[in-house]
């Protein structure tokens, strides 16, 4: 198999706004407006990710914003989340607001770990981070679906190099590979039916397939052709 799956350096965004421990509400607030984007990496030193802050970490802020709610809140309900809730609400700056340790990706990760990390997180960016935990850059869900927007021509081409003639070489088969709007069609006659199974999930493998159809038929093997029929030597003149 010749082709290798995208990884997230391949579509991260390089050029990052990201903010100190000590940046304030507003001027978090102003960055999320003018770069449009939902979260900002909280960095320290050179470049370490520390945390992340967020629109939800910032509402979560806004929900408590009265200070005699909160306080009103901590007589009723003596616990440990309301105290929570109450340093949260007094905190001004990234270092109080953000979450931490915060979720991150590496460049050499593939679409698929990344696209499972933000799912399990629940969270819609990620920070791209070395070795050492530097920002490298940021991966959002849209740049996940970068790959769907790959030229129909360019996939039929992976599919018959990484998976028909992986698994249909010829002259065993006659496979015709269309590919619309992302959706793979193979076409034809083959011999070996039980492969369909392997080459649908190998074919769904192929980064920017939104789904693959099968028309094929099985293709008979070839008969052994007769050869001239033998006499003995016996009754000859």
């Amino acid at each position: 198999m010749h082709g290798t799956p995208h990884i997230v350096s391949d579509v991260m965004t390089t050029t990052v706004v990201s903010v100190g421990r000590g940046a304030s509400f507003k001027e978090i607030v102003r960055l999320m407006r003018d770069w449009r984007v939902s979260a900002l990496p909280v960095v320290e030193g050179e470049g370490r990710v520390v945390g992340v802050v967020s629109e939800a970490d910032l509402l979560r802020r806004e929900e408590f914003r009265d200070a005699e709610e909160v306080r009103d809140a901590e007589e009723v309900r003596d616990g440990q989340e309301v105290r929570d809730a109450a340093a949260e609400a007094g905190a001004l700056t990234a270092g109080g607001l953000m979450t931490a340790p915060a979720l991150t990706v590496r460049p050499g990760a593939t679409l698929a770990q990344a696209a499972r990390i933000m799912a399990r997180g629940g969270v819609k960016r990620l920070p791209v981070v070395d070795g050492v935990g530097m920002l490298q850059g940021v991966v959002s869900r849209a740049d996940l679906l970068k790959v769907f927007l790959r030229d129909d021509e360019e996939i039929a081409e992976e599919v018959r190099r990484d998976v028909v003639s992986y698994l249909f070489p010829a002259p065993a088969s006659l496979l015709r590979v269309v590919v619309r709007d992302g959706v793979v069609t193979l076409t034809g006659r083959i011999r070996d039916t039980s492969l369909v199974p392997v080459a649908a999930r190998l074919v769904r493998a192929v980064e920017g397939v939104v789904d693959v159809d099968f028309e094929l038929s099985p293709r008979p093997a070839p008969s052994v052709a007769a050869g001239p029929e033998r006499t003995s030597g016996a009754g000859r003149p």
